[in-house]
């Protein structure tokens, strides 16, 4: 439910000046060019971008605004992986106030007799308007993704507001400092609580007996005003804020603290921002920008589609700015809560597309989804039905923080399925899929503690909740029975999302166990599922739904394809089965009408997958054009960010895909990409990629073993090769045929591949664009 925009006085606080109510980067592991790039990065701001390859693409790609944002899907956003806030004017007042919303990813509901959507939902918390003297004119802001500030001007017809804004990586504090000139000393920041309601209920009825929390307190705590939020389950989420005056400058500062079934939050709230207004803004700037600064140049990535290239980057900062590992897996929206249908985190494929660009763009510190199922990894026992729960979990579609559905509170007294004997939606492979996130996390590490410790023991029981139900058919083949393709409608025995999630977790596991030493009693079943179950359904079209239900209409989901993305069962080996991706890829994005933006990201990688770059830029330029908003954020029946983030993993497919034990370098480029760079890619094996083409050659490909795995590189590179380490000395390799070498490095050890006798510029620099195009953001035309 949004909150009014003009909300009754005694909801609101006003702050007057004199009022009462007043990283270190990490270069273990990094090419020299990557050590190089730090060293640059401790001289002066002052540094051109020229001389800077990550401060030059960052500038490049910074949002711009010359026209006032309106909406969500228009404006600048700030965040911390926690709090969050999205900046636009406020609706109703466009010209006489700017809206700063303040959320906070851990802030929900605890009443589960209501389910995850009403009684556990994300819960909103309010915002702050920035109301000038005089009438709003004109905007000019900028966010500096470099720096992850916002700043710029709002002219008035009483003057100008000059203003810089961040969400302090570490503080978790939003402080904005607002500089007006004569005529707008009298600006004035006014909070306006939120009503403590599911946002869903903007959409769909109230559930029977379902009330919304009290109305939140605002009081003055010795010059800190706090507005407390009780909650009806116990606990409260407290907004606490001050304005400073420093010379002509005041500066706002707010934060948000969080308790359950505590009432400890207001404490928290005093506490910090006491302690944190002591402190200029310039003060804490340095030491957010240190943490964004290094975080940029764990990897470098340039295009030459300048639209494109900024699309990236602006998801880089998105990401940061939605996700840690010890915040919450990312809900719909990420930390910047509005009306919404989906409140919370969904698992049907939200959450995994949310996470997939982390692992090639060196960025597992943001891998929340490894973190939380290990953490809450007992919830998910009482998910599945009280017979099954001694060896078998699952997730539902739909969860809290801690991966808790409410069911629990229901008739059922589960939120997974029974397959065959729930209708109408036994969904059953959410986990299992989530899983995989986790295997690509291990895989991109090789760290055994992730496969030892999450993985293993977590897949064995969501593979043992369909062996319950995994039988024999007349035909001599297993066979599941009825289940839920996400998203599709209709039960179907055999459904492809779920043989296919089967398949690949017993393959995983006989994998993992081989890896980890140990010998399963479970190893010969999951051997027989190998050998026996039925194959996929298909028909005349490609694959089906299910053996009940053909591929017959519209449909968004690629559920019924994951074999071929993103879990790499099948790719292609063979002319028939490159010749059945490319019937059920066609036949799947054929049927206009539901289709929607995560469509064409996921026909972009199984266009990649088969190498096919024309097509994957040609649907990544439909999302573009009939998708993507202007500030990259994304739109359904509401507010959801999936999609631009797994178009960033879009594009890491057509650069370097590394399933199968093959690093594939530039695998699916088009043509008018002929030049390309790419710095410390992380792949599969812990191996990080650098390479770079020019006039259409691949002049040079670079791998660093991080975990001395096997390396195989399908380099690109034509005739006679030179493979040297890092002092130059020629290494052995052998040839593994189709432009592949096959390399022996330890871990900590490095291979340059080139062509003979050439001795190219390993300098990490941006490409240049092939024609301009228009900043994200809303500039001028």
């Amino acid at each position: 439910m949004s909150c009014p925009s003009a909300p009754d006085p005694s909801r609101r606080t006003v702050l007057a000046t004199g009022s009462a109510l007043g990283g270190a980067l990490l270069t273990s592991g990094l090419t020299t060019p990557a050590i190089a790039a730090e060293q640059a990065d401790q001289v002066d701001e002052t540094t051109t971008s020229l001389q800077d390859p990550w401060r030059s693409v960052l500038d490049d790609a910074d949002m711009v605004w010359q026209l006032m944002p309106t909406d969500w899907y228009e404006g600048p956003f700030l965040g911390n992986g926690f709090l969050g806030s999205g900046i636009y004017a406020e609706p109703g007042a466009a010209s006489t106030a700017v809206r700063f919303n303040v959320q906070h990813s851990e802030v929900q509901d605890h009443r589960p007799e209501f389910g995850s959507l009403f009684g556990l939902a994300r819960l909103p918390i309010g915002h702050f308007t920035l109301e000038p003297v005089g009438a709003i004119t004109g905007v000019d802001w900028r966010l500096s993704l470099h720096d992850a500030e916002l700043t710029g001007t709002l002219t008035t017809e009483k003057g100008t507001l000059s203003l810089r804004a961040l969400v302090h990586n570490d503080r978790s504090v939003l402080a904005v400092e607002v500089t007006p000139s004569e005529g707008e000393r009298g600006f004035r920041w006014v909070f306006h609580p939120a009503e403590a309601i599911s946002p869903r209920a903007a959409f769909k009825p109230l559930p029977d007996g379902y009330q919304g929390n009290p109305p939140a307190r605002v009081a003055d705590h010795d010059g800190v005003s706090a507005a407390v939020q009780p909650l009806l389950a116990g606990g409260q989420h407290v907004t606490a804020w001050r304005e400073r005056t420093r010379g002509r400058s005041r500066t706002l500062y707010a934060h948000v603290a969080y308790s359950h079934p505590q009432t400890t939050a207001l404490d928290r709230a005093l506490r910090t921002v006491r302690t944190t207004a002591q402190l200029p803004y310039s003060a804490l700037a340095v030491t957010h920008r240190a943490w964004w600064h290094a975080y940029y140049r764990k990897s470098f990535l340039s295009v030459p589609d300048a639209r494109i290239q900024r699309f990236y980057w602006i998801q880089l900062y998105k990401a940061a700015s939605a996700a840690r590992r010890d915040a919450p897996v990312m809900a719909t929206s990420g930390p910047w809560l509005e009306p919404t249908p989906w409140p919370n985190t969904w698992w049907n494929l939200n959450a995994q597309l949310e996470y997939w660009l982390i692992h090639g763009s060196n960025h597992l510190e943001l891998d929340a989804i490894t973190r939380a199922l290990s953490e809450f990894r007992d919830n998910l026992a009482k998910e599945v039905a009280a017979p099954y729960r001694a060896d078998s979990i699952g997730i539902p579609r739909t969860t809290d923080p801690h991966l808790v559905n409410g069911a629990a509170g229901t008739l059922t007294g589960y939120g997974v399925g029974i397959p065959g004997q729930d209708p109408p939606t036994p969904e059953v492979g959410d986990l299992t899929w989530a899983l995989h996130n986790v295997w690509l996390s291990y895989r991109h590490t090789m760290d055994q503690s992730i496969l030892r410790d999450v993985l293993f023991p977590l897949l064995r029981k969501a593979i043992n909740y369909y062996l319950h139900f995994t039988e024999p058919g007349p035909d001599g083949k297993l066979h599941l029975p009825a289940t839920f393709s996400p998203e599709y409608g209709g039960d179907s025995r055999d459904c492809n999302y779920d043989l296919m999630l089967l398949t690949w977790g017993c393959r995983t596991l006989i994998e993992s166990a081989e890896l980890l030493g140990i010998e399963d009693p479970l190893l010969p079943r999951w051997q027989e599922v190998l050998a026996k179950r039925t194959p996929y359904p298909t028909d005349a079209n490609g694959f089906m739904i299910g053996a009940d239900i053909p591929f017959a209409k519209s449909h968004r989901h690629y559920s019924h394809l994951l074999a071929v993305y993103p879990l790499y069962e099948l790719t292609g080996r063979t002319p028939d089965e490159r010749a059945l991706i490319e019937k059920s890829l066609a036949h799947w994005v054929g049927f206009e009408g539901a289709l929607q933006g995560y469509t064409f990201t996921g026909a972009a990688s199984m266009s990649a997958l088969l190498g096919k770059g024309e097509d994957a830029l040609n649907y990544l330029g439909e999302l573009m054009t009939r998708f993507i908003k202007p500030n990259t954020m994304y739109l359904e029946s509401g507010p959801v960010i999936e999609t631009p983030l797994s178009a960033a993993q879009s594009l890491h497919d057509m650069i370097c895909q590394s399933w199968g034990g093959v690093i594939r370098v530039f695998p699916a480029l088009p043509a008018a990409w002929a030049d390309l760079a790419v710095h410390n890619f992380r792949t599969q094996g812990a191996f990080l990629l650098s390479a770079h083409r020019r006039g259409g050659t691949t002049r040079w490909v670079e791998v660093f073993s991080e975990a001395g795995a096997p390396c195989v590189v399908r380099h690109g590179i034509a005739g006679p090769l030179d493979v040297r380490d890092r002092r130059g000395h020629p290494l052995r390799y052998t040839d593994a045929g189709s432009g592949a070498v096959h390399l022996t490095l330890r871990k900590g050890e490095s291979a340059l591949i080139t062509t003979r006798g050439d001795r190219p510029d390993l300098t990490v620099a941006p490409v240049r664009p092939n024609g301009d195009a228009p900043r994200w953001g809303l500039p001028v035309a």
